[in-house]
């Protein structure tokens, strides 16, 4: 039997050698992102994702393969397990497979075919689905099976309590199971029909009469159909067609068309597939189009959620945030450059012109007072009548003011608002002021803020609530830990939420930082946070490279060079004749023609590290404090509005992508209702899923397409139209 890492390093394509590291990397306890950055030379400089693939199919391998010896042991306790079996077993390559073998060993509630057994028919049974040659007439087989006191009076009744008992072994065959089940795989259609005899216009009109082949459905239609059903709307199911599915079950089950029980056991393979068989295989099949459909939500999620956290923050500027609403008011967030709350009021624009008026002159007022440069607009409700308001409030501060403004998606600011974390934060302030509060913020720096809250709760996938809480909770958590630790994380600034994503850093360790930070002053150095309580040496490795200590008189505390690194970056600044001085001013344009003139290899050999681990560490020593997200595009930033009967077909836009799903895109354009943009209209190549072009916080130019005032729904297009007529 293969090895896991043979396995694994087959189904990846890497190296077995590479493979077995990582492994061995896991199980010693290290992080994805510690591993992905600071052991390149023990696997081929794999990246956080694929090392995280590994992990996950480790799991599913390990898993497996317990499940085999557990599926043994107790075929072997029967007394029933034979070498054939055990070597089947040792073969099955998934936990499918696995459990089809171990059918006929289970321990079954009670069935017709366990009532016949108890009646003593099972001889009469395996003699009829033996087909021997000598076999004699069903009718014949069962005379000597009639026996009034164990409850078989005839014939007929001998013959169907023998039937019962086949029929169950056709279903238990594993051989018959994975035919049938690769059958309607292949060949089998997903139906569904209205639930209604007169169905209603819903969203899901598109499903009333849907038909699909397994091997083609998409996940997007698979969760729209699963939802539709749960809500009693939709009736679906898997059809195959009847006669071929039997011609397999019988092309395992009948021995020999000329034997006088043949006819007796197609009988009981056709009640086996019908009653048995036809119902357990579509379960299986729709629990697998599910179980995929919600992989491929999930991942989605993951990869909308990686640029939406990585967003370009919009630093270092007084933010005011705007939560708006209708009759409780838009409240209102000042913020510093660094976040810190400098004012806070309640306005009303949705009240009338009077209350819009008012509204201007109290927001003039702030920005004037607080130097306000930017405008973060919640998308929530009432989104459309703040920002025609903020429009016309930037309009009165006059061309020269250089205020803008930017919607922000406030997915999840309102829970985290309501939690105990924002409480703790805010305690002066109550719930709608907080959200007001995160949505300037998450302008200024997007990833900060949103590791407050669940990702879940983020909002830039689809059918989110319907995906398995455990699988989705792992995937999203490991896109932000990933996000956290490229960035790297201000070890005297960051927020307890913040550190707990730090590779190696928990809740607890958190929370304890702050805590001695708050008691001792900040940190003046890396070095320092091993005098945190529970933070022992095993933490430290894993975290401190992903720590900045920008005040720390050791330049390298805030550069991603890892500590145990100091001395070969040491000796590269030596090398290439620059000094600590120069990292600190900048000075190293030269730093990779310096390297190069005096050889890589040699350097490496001479740093004592692999060539991986030096050109890490020449990049850092480049640009100490270096924030990879301020290399992304700006986000756009508005000064003017759009409504929807602005819009004209072939209207040329810019805008930003806000969710990629699997028909396509969804597009901020500066109107109330972002815009679609269909798969087949993002790219002249063709293209089978939009996130093959497209990434959440995308700034892209787009055409109008069509427009349905009506229905509030934008058609746009990325492919430049030569006409629109």
């Amino acid at each position: 039997m293969q090895s896991i890492a043979h396995i694994l390093a087959e189904e990846l394509g890497k190296k077995e050698e590479y493979v077995e590291n990582v492994i061995n990397l896991l199980d010693e306890g290290n992080t994805v992102p510690f591993i992905a950055r600071y052991r390149k030379e023990m696997h081929g400089a794999m990246d956080d994702q694929a090392i995280r693939t590994l992990a996950d199919r480790l799991a599913y391998l390990r898993n497996l393969e317990a499940r085999r010896g557990e599926v043994k042991t107790s075929i072997e306790n029967q007394g029933k397990l034979t070498e054939e079996l055990a070597r089947a077993i040792d073969e099955a390559k998934t936990l499918a497979e696995v459990e089809d073998l171990y059918r006929p060993y289970k321990q079954k509630r009670r069935t017709r075919a366990t009532i016949a057994r108890e009646k003593g028919l099972e001889p009469l049974a395996l003699l009829l689905y033996a087909q021997e040659a000598d076999c004699p007439l069903p009718e014949e087989a069962a005379k000597e099976y009639v026996d009034a006191e164990k409850g078989v009076e005839s014939v007929e009744a001998a013959l169907a309590g023998a039937h019962d008992i086949v029929a169950e072994l056709i279903s238990d065959d594993a051989e018959v199971r994975k035919r049938v089940r690769t059958l309607t795989l292949e060949r089998g259609d997903l139906n569904s029909v209205s639930a209604k005899k007169e169905p209603e216009d819903s969203v899901y009109r598109n499903y009333y009469a849907f038909s699909s082949p397994v091997s083609k459905v998409q996940g997007h239609q698979v969760l729209a159909i699963n939802r539709g059903e749960r809500e009693e709307i939709l009736k679906a199911e898997v059809a195959i067609n009847r006669e071929v599915a039997l011609a397999c079950v019988n092309g395992v089950v009948v021995k020999s068309p000329a034997c006088a029980s043949t006819q007796f056991v197609k009988e009981a393979a056709e009640d086996a597939y019908d009653r048995l068989i036809a119902p357990s295989i579509e379960r299986e099949v729709r629990a697998l189009l599910t179980e995929q459909a919600s992989e491929g939500a999930i991942g989605q999620f993951a990869l909308n959620l990686r640029p939406l956290l990585m967003q370009r923050p919009v630093k270092g500027f007084v933010t005011m945030g705007l939560d708006p609403g209708y009759r409780m008011g838009c409240k209102v967030a000042v913020v510093d450059g660094t976040g810190k709350v400098l004012d806070t009021t309640v306005v009303y624009p949705t009240h009338g012109e009077a209350g819009k008026a008012g509204s201007i002159r109290a927001l003039s007022a702030l920005i004037k007072k607080h130097k306000v440069r930017h405008i973060a607009i919640g998308n929530g409700t009432a989104s459309r009548e703040t920002e025609q308001m903020t429009v016309e409030l930037i309009s009165s501060l006059g061309r020269g003011s250089g205020v803008s403004y930017m919607i922000v998606n406030e997915a999840g600011a309102s829970v985290y608002s309501a939690s105990p974390l924002a409480a703790k934060e805010f305690p002066e302030f109550d719930v709608n002021l907080r959200s007001a509060v995160s949505i300037a913020r998450r302008m200024q720096d997007p990833l900060a803020e949103l590791v407050k809250i669940d990702p879940k709760s983020i909002g830039v996938g689809q059918y989110q609530h319907d995906m398995p809480e455990k699988r989705l909770s792992e995937a999203l958590d490991g896109v932000v830990e990933d996000c956290v630790n490229a960035v790297g994380v201000d070890l005297n600034t960051a927020s307890a939420p913040l550190l707990s994503r730090v590779s190696g850093l928990n809740a607890g360790t958190a929370a304890n930082i702050v805590k001695y930070r708050e008691e001792n002053g900040a940190f003046s150095s890396r070095k320092e946070i091993m005098k945190v309580p529970k933070l022992g040496a095993k933490a430290f490795e894993q975290c401190a490279g992903f720590l900045r200590v920008p005040e720390s008189a050791q330049v390298l505390d805030n550069t991603s060079v890892h500590p145990e690194s100091y001395a070969a970056a040491e000796k590269l600044l030596a090398l290439c004749d620059y000094t600590k001085e120069d990292v600190k001013a900048g000075r190293l344009d030269y730093l990779m023609s310096r390297l190069n003139k005096y050889g890589e290899e040699r350097a490496a050999e001479a740093c004592g590290v692999g060539l991986p681990t030096l050109f890490d560490i020449a990049e850092a020593l480049k640009k100490p404090g270096r924030d990879p997200r301020d290399e992304l595009p700006a986000p756009v930033l508005r000064t003017d509005v759009l409504e929807i009967k602005d819009l004209k077909r072939g209207m040329e836009l810019k805008g930003t992508v806000r969710n990629v799903i699997d028909f396509g895109a969804f597009v901020d354009i500066g109107v109330h209702q972002d815009g679609l943009v269909h798969v087949s209209q993002i790219s002249d190549r063709f293209i089978r899923h939009a996130s093959e072009v497209l990434s959440v916080g995308d700034v892209v130019t787009v055409w109008v397409k069509d427009v349905d005032e009506a229905k509030k729904r934008i058609s746009l297009t990325m492919k430049k139209p030569k006409s629109m007529d």
